[in-house]
């Protein structure tokens, strides 16, 4: 039996007392909602950034971590019940959101729990998204939600998931999508949906070869941003159901989504909302090297696409009491040190000791030594840049050392024989490792 949206709603009785005279109003209640956040991915399209932390814990923008964009969505859209299921390498990600996301209070019915896979239901990890929350059913169980919403952890962007709820209640769907519309030619990529007039699916292909357009616009397609709303007690049955299935591969994307719109379920389409209010609208699931790299770039522009300053949309995190960001040596004479940073994204704690940086992000307690350069690149905690380094297009993990005269970036070809060089040519100097011989911190 398929449950039905008109169980959603409760009545909520509000008495009003105006001298003796007691007026009685019934007010609809939000559907309570149970949100999951897919957070155990291995990323290893970002390897080597993935090689010691899963993907949502990559850090991004200087200060922030990926998962801290889904976190901040779920926040500002009055999502307090947050399950952040994890697995692979997960200790970095996990001291990140006891940190930064400890505040919620479950005294008040808040909660973000972190659920590493427990082999609750059976004897394997978790085998894909559906079976990650197959294996958290007993989660659903327990907290009675009326409504699960599932989102992807890797993914930068700015979306109100209450909207999306309300129009899976409005249109009296048993299941919503996430969909966000991209140029045909890079249809191969995602998953693929087609719609109706009224934007019920009605046919889904996973990274397909020949594309559906949408109706109205022959060069795009409306793709899949890995985002769901289930009715609680249908997900309930399709899970298990799937459980059952030896030839699924227990995925949303792959086998769930297709397998509903093949038996014409009641099952629509959520066109992405952009809350970064720029003139495009902004989604990056970043998980390459080239695409990880240009998101953070694009950050340093004058008017970047992703605003991290807007206000009525803020991205937490968890900043510790770092000292704060300076330049030093102003000696603008010919031969002399200038500590400068230019068109840059400057965190708090980073000393800029007579060097130059352009076109960069640094993340927090970097050090870039005298006569230093450091261009196009995304330099990550507690780095340090020797004296007369170059360092250009390269991202450059945390606690890394670079001795004084390395050069990175300019011959790709030596670069190739220590480093990962991506498609487009930005090395990635992993963390940890210390290029050169030690020597000590120079002014």
């Amino acid at each position: 039996m398929k449950s039905g949206c008109q169980s959603l709603f409760f009545l909520n009785i509000k008495v009003l007392d105006f001298k003796n005279i007691i007026v009685i109003i019934h007010l609809p209640m939000e559907p309570k909602t149970l949100t999951f956040i897919m957070a155990g991915g291995k990323g290893e399209r970002l390897h080597p950034l993935t090689r010691d932390r899963v993907k949502p814990a990559v850090p991004f923008g200087g200060t922030y971590r990926i998962v801290d964009f889904t976190l901040s969505n779920c926040l500002n859209s009055g999502l307090r019940q947050v399950y952040v299921l994890v697995q692979y390498k997960c200790m970095s990600l996990l001291r990140h959101l006891k940190m930064a996301w400890g505040f919620f209070d479950r005294r008040v019915g808040e909660f973000i729990d972190i659920v590493p896979a427990q082999q609750r239901v059976g004897e394997t990890w978790y085998l894909g998204t559906a079976d990650a929350i197959y294996q958290n059913i007993y989660s659903i169980k327990q907290e009675k939600p009326d409504l699960v919403m599932i989102l992807a952890g890797d993914h930068i962007y700015k979306m109100d998931y209450s909207k999306m709820l309300a129009w899976h209640v409005e249109k009296g769907a048993e299941v919503t999508v996430g969909a966000f519309e991209v140029p045909k030619q890079r249809a191969h990529e995602l998953g693929i949906m087609a719609i109706d007039r009224n934007e019920r699916i009605v046919g889904f292909q996973e990274k397909p070869k020949e594309p559906a357009s949408l109706p109205d616009k022959p060069d795009a397609c409306l793709a899949s941003m890995g985002i769901y709303v289930f009715n609680s007690a249908r997900l309930q049955e399709i899970l298990t159901e799937d459980a059952k299935q030896h030839g699924s591969t227990h995925d949303f994307g792959k086998d769930i989504i297709p397998k509903l719109v093949a038996e014409k379920e009641n099952i629509f389409a959520y066109r992405f909302v952009d809350e970064n209010r720029g003139e495009q609208a902004y989604w990056r699931d970043i998980g390459t090297i080239d695409a990880y790299w240009e998101a953070n770039i694009d950050l340093i522009s004058v008017s970047p696409q992703f605003n991290l300053y807007d206000k009525l949309w803020p991205i937490h995190t968890y900043t510790e009491r770092h000292m704060p960001a300076k330049t030093v040596f102003a000696q603008e004479y010919k031969g002399g040190r200038l500590g400068v940073a230019l068109d840059s994204l400057v965190s708090p704690g980073c000393i800029i000791s007579g060097g130059r940086v352009e076109k960069s992000v640094l993340s927090p307690e970097v050090r870039i030594n005298s006569y230093a350069e450091v261009s196009e690149s995304v330099i990550m905690e507690n780095a340090e840049i020797g004296r007369w380094a170059k360092i250009r297009r390269a991202i450059i993990d945390k606690n890394v050392y670079v001795s004084p005269g390395t050069v990175i970036g300019y011959d790709l070809g030596k670069d190739r024989q220590k480093f990962t060089v991506s498609d487009n040519g930005i090395v990635v100097v992993p963390k940890e490792t210390r290029i050169g011989e030690d020597s000590e911190s120079e002014g």
